[in-house]
């Protein structure tokens, strides 16, 4: 019975583990982005001057946040 419990105990837990990492967000590329369709596949918009997504090609309209929402 040890045995059988020990082996569902691993078993809920790596279970935890693989769910837990699967509903962990996957990033599609690191700052900082080529443009902004690639920031927005990383789920970024609206990205503030001072961040360190922020980088001036993509504030097209030089007012501080690149990447405007739609």
């Amino acid at each position: 019975m040890q045995g059988k419990l020990s082996g569902f105990v691993a078993a809920v837990a790596f279970g935890a583990i693989v769910a837990g990492a699967a509903a962990a967000p996957v990033a599609v590329a690191d700052p900082p982005y080529k443009n902004c369709s690639q920031a927005r596949a990383d789920g970024r918009h609206d990205i503030p001057r001072g961040d360190p997504a922020y980088a001036p090609h993509l504030d097209r309209d030089n007012d501080g946040i690149a990447c405007d929402s739609r």
